[in-house]
């Protein structure tokens, strides 16, 4: 089983979005989307904001979303990430 689900991902993606704005990850087809863009940043050679530990680069992606390290910019034509300063 994928933990975390794609509905438990999708909650903590949308924790911090503003009561008033409609949710910024609506789909599964959106998750997929900005994870896998992480994934190809991580494979070109950015630093995980998480330990990946030998985890592939999707599985890393995956986390540092749950985590609140990585987030989805909202009102853009397509999926952008931005890296969150890890300090």
């Amino acid at each position: 089983m994928i933990h975390p689900s794609y509905t438990e991902l999708m909650q903590a993606i949308n924790n911090g979005a503003d009561v008033e704005d409609e949710p910024l990850v609506t789909s599964r087809y959106s998750i997929v989307l900005a994870t896998s863009k992480r994934a190809r940043q991580l494979i070109a050679g950015k630093d995980a904001m998480v330990p990946s530990n030998g985890k592939k680069p999707l599985s890393t992606a995956v986390e540092e979303f749950y985590k609140g390290k990585v987030h989805i910019l909202p009102d853009s034509g397509e999926e952008e990430t931005s890296e969150t300063e890890n300090e």
